[in-house]
């Protein structure tokens, strides 16, 4: 659980909502049906046009990362490459094979079927290379939904505050229904930057953060094996890992 997360949402909120009230203003004043369905159904509306399908669903997926982010524990990766080089320099690298299995990550167990066959460490480098930059770059892109996001909805309040307007030109002579329009045109703005900027783009950021990290576990697992494959000392590969601690 990522504390921090649900305390910036409650502080962002309570900042906007306690400003207002110590100005005078009443809370409910906040709340607009027509606003909210014009700035985040447009904003929805346009981020499926603008996705493909398969990155949307992966940014939908990612969301969870915002308060239970992907644990990474550096000192137990360390650990086990060490081990993996202890093995390989007392059993050889066929030693190695039954680690695959028991390995869940895709990637490392790659890199582990690499090393088991022999391969030069110029093969190693490049496969793992180019799977860290895939896999990099589709979260970035599932990640930069919510950034997308945080860039239409400001322009959507805008549009809801211009139909506002619209609709209180349109009934200049009936000042009952002046004061709705009004409360559209402006309760919309606040929804489009606020929305933007206490909620869909800090959760493109703190994602973009998530998947950096989770690239650093794989540079160094993949530093590791490369280790390995070159018959480094145990005690040299884990002097080498401890540098990405810092």
């Amino acid at each position: 659980m990522d504390p921090l997360s649900v305390i910036g949402l409650i502080i962002g909120f309570a900042a906007i909502i306690g400003g207002s009230v110590m100005e005078g203003g009443s809370p409910g004043f906040l709340l607009n049906g027509p606003a909210f369905v014009i700035v985040l159904g447009g904003t929805l509306g346009a981020i499926l046009l603008q996705t493909p399908p398969q990155l949307f669903w992966q940014g939908l997926k990612m969301t969870a990362w915002i308060f239970s982010p992907p644990k990474l524990d550096l000192e137990r990766e360390i650990s086990k490459v060490v081990r993996w080089s202890v093995m390989a320099r007392k059993e050889g690298l066929l030693g190695l094979e039954n680690e695959i299995d028991r390995e869940k990550d895709v990637f490392v167990r790659k890199g582990l079927q690499l090393l088991v066959d022999g391969n030069e460490t110029e093969v190693i480098r490049e496969a793992l290379e180019l799977e860290m930059m895939a896999r990099e770059q589709h979260s970035m892109s599932a990640a930069r939904v919510f950034e997308a996001m945080g860039g239409y909805a400001p322009t959507l309040g805008i549009l809801g505050a211009v139909l506002g307007l619209i609709q209180v030109m349109q009934n200049l002579t009936d000042p009952g229904r002046l004061g709705q329009g009004i409360a559209i045109a402006f309760v919309a703005t606040i929804y489009g930057v606020g929305m933007a900027n206490l909620v869909f783009l800090p959760i493109a950021n703190k994602l973009k953060t998530h998947v950096k990290t989770l690239g650093l576990g794989q540079e160094l697992m993949l530093e590791g094996i490369l280790a390995i494959a070159e018959g480094e000392n145990p005690h040299n590969v884990e002097l080498k890992l401890r540098g990405f601690l810092a």
